[in-house]
C-alpha cells in the first residue's frame, strides 16, 4: 500500500462484499474467537497460519475470489472500499492458498476452483501493457490509487506475478484441469510487458504508466527497498525481458546501492532508501522474497539472506533499545513496518517510530528469526489476546502507548504471515517459485548465485 506516495520517504511503501456470497462449502467455518494457552509451538504456528489464511479464503472479495485491500471487523469503511481488490495482496493470497492446501485447511479441489475463479477475473480485468493497476473494482475496472495513478502498477503486478508463477508450478504436473489452468496463468505472465515500463528504453523500470497521463507519475524504481522482485521478474520474462544493465544501472544505481554500516552491530551492505544510517521498514525484507528464496542468494551487491536477517535483527534491536520509551516494546514485542497507524497509515521503521507494533513485521520474519519471532507470536496471542487477535488472526497494528487496538486488517500485511511462516517451516513457496525455469534463467542473466540454480 502506498498512500499519496508518502512512500517516497522510503522510496515506495506498498502496498472485503458480503462473505456470505462465497460458497458455504468452500471452507470450514471460522471458529469462534478464543484464546487457548499452553499450545505447543507447532500448534500455535498452525493456528496462526490457518487463521491468517482465512483472510484470503472466507475473507476474499466474493466476485473475483481475490484479496480485499482491507477488512474492518467494525464494518466501517470511510472510503467505501470494502470490495476493492488489491493486486499485490492477491498474489500473496494465491501463495497462501497453496499453503492452505498443503496444510489441509482446504482440499486441493477447493483450491483449484478458487484459482480458476481468480484467473477468470484477472483475464478480464483492465490491464495496461499487461500490467494490472494497484487497486481493482470487483467489476474488473481500475480504481485509481491517486489522481494520476490510474493505470498499470508494475510493482504490484510483480507481486501478483510472483504468486501466479508459484501457482503455475504447483499445478503444471496435475490433472488435465490443473494443467489447463496452469497454461492460462502462463499466458497472463507472458503478456506482461516489463520492457514497456523502461519508458522508452531507459536503463531503469518505472513504477507506473497510464493511458490518460502517460509517464506523469515519473517514479523510476531504484534500490534498496521492497521492489527487487520487479527486476527479477522482468529479467525472467521470456517474452518481454530486460537486459542486465537495467538491473545494474537502474535498481543498483551503478553500484550506488551499496553502503557499509553496522547499526546495533549488524552489517548492512545495501543503502536503504530514506534511511542512510539504518534500515527501512521490515516489509523490505519480505515482499520480494516470498517466492524468491533468499537462502544462499547473492550477487555482486549483497548476500540477501544475511542482509535480510540483519535488517530484521536491527529492527528488533532498535525496539529492544526503545530510545523513545514506548510502552510494551521488548524482546517479545517488536517489529516496525508499513501498516495502519494511530493517525492513518505510516511506514514505521527505526527512523520513523510512532510507538506502533505491526504483527506482520515479526511474524513475516519467522523464516529469518524463528526463535525471536516465536516469542512475539506467543506474547501477542497469550498475553495481549483478543486485543490483537480476531477472526483472521492478528490485527494489522496496535499501540500500547496510545491504548490503540483497531480490529482491522490489511491484505498486503496478512500475506507475509502465512507465507513466511510456511517458508520457515518447510520452504514450500520458495521451492515452488524457484523451480520455475524462467526465474532461474533470469537470475543467471543478472549474475546471481543460488543453490536453486543447480537443481533440475
Amino acid at each position: 500500500m502506498k498512500y499519496n506516495h508518502i512512500s517516497i520517504l522510503f522510496a515506495g511503501l506498498l502496498t472485503l462484499g458480503s462473505i456470505s456470497q462465497l460458497k458455504a462449502q468452500d471452507a470450514k467455518p471460522v471458529a469462534p474467537i478464543s484464546i487457548k494457552k499452553g499450545l505447543t509451538d507447532n500448534q500455535l504456528l498452525n493456528l496462526v497460519e490457518e487463521r491468517t489464511f482465512q483472510y484470503f479464503w472466507d475473507g476474499a472479495e466474493p466476485i473475483s475470489g481475490l484479496a480485499r485491500e482491507r477488512y474492518h471487523s467494525d464494518d466501517e469503511y470511510a472510503q467505501r472500499d470494502k470490495d476493492v481488490i488489491a493486486t499485490g495482496a492477491s498474489g500473496f493470497g494465491m501463495m497462501a492458498i497453496v499453503a492452505g492446501i498443503e496444510r489441509h485447511f482446504i482440499t486441493r479441489k477447493q483450491g483449484v476452483e478458487r484459482f480458476a475463479k481468480q484467473v477468470d477475473f484477472l483475464e478480464k480485468a483492465d490491464r495496461f501493457h499487461g500490467a494490472w493497476s494497484h487497486w481493482i473494482y470487483n467489476t474488473g475496472k481500475v480504481k485509481p490509487f491517486g489522481r494520476n495513478d490510474d493505470g498499470g502498477d508494475l510493482v504490484e503486478t510483480a507481486y501478483l506475478a510472483q504468486g501466479m508463477l508459484t501457482v503455475r508450478q504447483y499445478l503444471q504436473k496435475g490433472n488435465p484441469t490443473e494443467k489447463a489452468l496452469a497454461a492460462r496463468i502462463d499466458k497472463l505472465w507472458k503478456d506482461i510487458e516489463w520492457d514497456w515500463y523502461r519508458n522508452g528504453g531507459k536503463n531503469v523500470l518505472y513504477w507506473h504508466w497510464s493511458p490518460n497521463v502517460g509517464w506523469l507519475m515519473n517514479f523510476p524504481v531504484q534500490g534498496f527497498n521492497e521492489c527487487m522482485i520487479m527486476y527479477i521478474m522482468a529479467a525472467a520474462s521470456p517474452t518481454h525481458g530486460i537486459p542486465a544493465e537495467v538491473y545494474n544501472e537502474g535498481w543498483a544505481r551503478g553500484g550506488g546501492i551499496n553502503t557499509d554500516i553496522k547499526p546495533y552491530g549488524y552489517p548492512i551492505k545495501l543503502k536503504h532508501n530514506g534511511a542512510p544510517t539504518s534500515v527501512g521498514p521490515l516489509f523490505w525484507a519480505q515482499y520480494s522474497y516470498l517466492g524468491l528464496s533468499p537462502k544462499g542468494l547473492s550477487d555482486k551487491y549483497a548476500n540477501y539472506w544475511e542482509e535480510n536477517r540483519n535488517n530484521t535483527l536491527v529492527n528488533r534491536a532498535y525496539c529492544m533499545d526503545n530510545p523513545k520509551h514506548f510502552k510494551g516494546y521488548g524482546e517479545d514485542c517488536w517489529g516496525l513496518t508499513a501498516s495502519y497507524s494511530v493517525k492513518g497509515y505510516a511506514g514505521h521503521a527505526p527512523g520513523h517510530d510512532l510507538g506502533v507494533i505491526s504483527p506482520t513485521a515479526a511474524l513475516g520474519s519467522y523464516c529469518y528469526t524463528p526463535k525471536e519471532s516465536m516469542k512475539v507470536i506467543r506474547h501477542l496471542y497469550e498475553d495481549l489476546g483478543d486485543k490483537v487477535w480476531g477472526e483472521f488472526g492478528f490485527y494489522d497494528a496496535f499501540s500500547e502507548t496510545d491504548n490503540w487496538y483497531p480490529k482491522r486488517y490489511l491484505g498486503i500485511d496478512e500475506g507475509p504471515i502465512v507465507i513466511m511462516i510456511e517458508n520457515g517451516r518447510t520452504g514450500l513457496l520458495w521451492n515452488l517459485f524457484m523451480s520455475s525455469p524462467e526465474v532461474k534463467a533470469g537470475l543467471k542473466k543478472l549474475d546471481f548465485k543460488s543453490p536453486y540454480l543447480n537443481k533440475k
